[in-house]
C-alpha cells in the first residue's frame, strides 16, 4: 500500500501551506485552506495511508519557505504528478515558464503542439495539484488579463507581483 506523507508550515501571506509526497516525489501542494480540507482532498486523490512526516518533506518545505521569502526562483524536487497525458504535457510546459514571467494559455497550447487547445490548457492548468512548484499562476490570457486561479485572482496577482519584485 502506498504511503502519502504530508506536512505544513505557516506563511505570512498564504496562511498555512500544505505539501504531500509519495516515495516518488511531491504529489500535492495547497494553501489558504484548512488541514481538514487538505486531508479530505488528499484522501480523494490517493488511496494509500496518509501520515504526517515533516522529515520526509524537509527538502520541499525548505524550498517553499525560500520561495515565499523571494530567495528561491526554481524548485529542485522530484515530482509525483498524476494526471492525463495531456495534463502532464501542460504541466511540463508550465514548469519551464521563467520566474517573474508569464505565458498565455495560447502560448502553452502552441508549446505542447496543440495550438487550438488553449481552453483545454486552461482546464489542465486549473487542475494542477502542485501550485507554486508547477507555477500555474504564471499562465494568463492572451490579452493580458489574469484568467482564472483556484485560489482567487487576488492571490494570483499577488504571486505575479511578488515574483516580478524578486526576479533577478
Amino acid at each position: 500500500m502506498e504511503r502519502v506523507y504530508y506536512s505544513s508550515f505557516d506563511s505570512t501571506w498564504l496562511k498555512k501551506v500544505f505539501v504531500a509526497s509519495t516515495e516518488r516525489g511531491i504529489c500535492m501542494v495547497d494553501f489558504l485552506t484548512s488541514e481538514e480540507m487538505f486531508l479530505k482532498e488528499l484522501k480523494a486523490r490517493f488511496s494509500g495511508k496518509i501520515v504526517r512526516d515533516d522529515r520526509k518533506n524537509q527538502k520541499v518545505l525548505i524550498q517553499l519557505k525560500k520561495y515565499l521569502e523571494g530567495k528561491l526562483q526554481r524548485f529542485d524536487c522530484k515530482l509525483d504528478i498524476r494526471g492525463t497525458p495531456f495534463q502532464k504535457k501542460v504541466w511540463s510546459a508550465i514548469v519551464k515558464i521563467p520566474y517573474g514571467k508569464t505565458r498565455s494559455y495560447k502560448d502553452i497550447a502552441h508549446a505542447i503542439g496543440h495550438p487550438k487547445a488553449f481552453r483545454a490548457v486552461g482546464n489542465a492548468n486549473g487542475s494542477n495539484p502542485i501550485p507554486l512548484i508547477v507555477p500555474c499562476h504564471r499562465v494568463i490570457e492572451s490579452n493580458g488579463a489574469l484568467g482564472g486561479f483556484g485560489h482567487g485572482l487576488k492571490v494570483k496577482k499577488q504571486l505575479l507581483d511578488f515574483e516580478k519584485t524578486h526576479a533577478i
